[in-house]
């Protein structure tokens, strides 16, 4: 049963690949199990962490397949449904439902750029026709649109509509729907950029969907349990360490893919799994391989690849 608000660190997982049409199984069956050891809330499938919008639907359906018979209900499962095509949101959403997972999650279709009364009418056609729950994902820099905080709201009431993800890395527009949804006990406000998570928290946000939680879950998890419990010098130095990972991991190279490369390639040195990268990105080169792998050790983590 998916808790109402859902609560906690929910990470969007990385989808690991061997080729542009083939999962890397044995690499996603010990990431999965790398990531529920950190003993987080949830599990998040499908967003933009996990390459979906570059992956071809037979690999989708069969991504939350596999995580969803592993998983066994040890936690939530989400699954991203974005999509330009509404009819493949609502087949993606069915599919998520018999394989067992307890929510959905999507952000603004991309592409044509919608205004606020169009998406309120979107979503809520959306919602009328899903199996599951569905959480809004308001991802500004990859959609061209903002989910207003008052649209927000507005569709907070429909009784299917059960949380909402922000990924704007606007503060003050978090804490604007924060406010406007003080009231509602049960709808989640979940930050996605993971430097906030503390202070958010704090802040009374229910929790964080943070992307590095793919390489240590149980940093974001003791920081969330932190913030929970009000301990503002633990959050303040377990947030401090997040930052280190930030600042040493999701910088390398020139692009704004490098985020999604330093995750991955990052995972490939933990011997997690592959850092293969969807059409229309590479793996790093050799030499942000390295750079990666020198910051893993003083991270201190388990770098076993060259």
């Amino acid at each position: 049963m998916l808790p109402k608000p859902l609560r906690g660190v929910v990470p969007p997982m990385v989808t690991p690949l061997l080729d542009n049409d083939t999962l890397d199984i044995e690499g996603l069956e010990r990431l999965v199990e790398h990531i529920l050891a950190g003993h987080v809330h949830g599990l998040f499938l499908l967003g933009t962490t996990g390459e979906a919008p570059d992956l071809n639907y037979a690999l989708r359906h069969e991504l939350v397949k596999r995580v969803c018979k592993q998983v066994k209900g040890r936690v939530p499962v989400l699954v991203g449904v974005t999509d330009t095509v509404f009819p493949e949101s609502l087949r993606l959403a069915q599919t998520a439902e018999k394989a067992g997972a307890e929510a959905v999650v999507a952000a603004p279709p991309y592409y044509y750029m919608t205004g606020q009364p169009e998406l309120v009418e979107y979503y809520t056609h959306l919602a009328n026709r899903l199996p599951l729950p569905l959480f809004l994902y308001n991802m500004p820099s990859h959609t061209k649109v903002m989910i207003d905080p008052y649209t927000a709201r507005t569709l907070s009431e429909h009784p299917n509509i059960v949380g909402l993800k922000d990924s704007s890395a606007n503060i003050v527009y978090f804490n604007a729907v924060r406010h406007l949804l003080r009231e509602r006990e049960d709808f989640a406000v979940l930050m996605g950029p993971e430097e906030a998570l503390g202070e958010v928290v704090l802040m009374g946000a229910h929790g964080g969907v943070c992307g590095g939680a793919n390489l240590f879950p149980q940093l974001f998890v003791d920081t969330y349990r932190a913030a929970v419990a009000g301990d503002v010098a633990q959050v303040r130095a377990l947030q401090e360490r997040i930052m280190a990972v930030s600042g040493a991991l999701y910088g390398v190279g020139r692009h704004v893919s490098s985020f999604l490369k330093g995750v991955k390639c990052s995972l490939d040195l933990m011997g997690i799994c592959s850092d293969f990268m969807a059409e229309p990105f590479s793996a790093f080169r050799e030499e942000e391989r390295a750079i990666i792998r020198s910051r893993l050790i003083t991270l201190g983590a388990s770098v076993v690849k060259e």
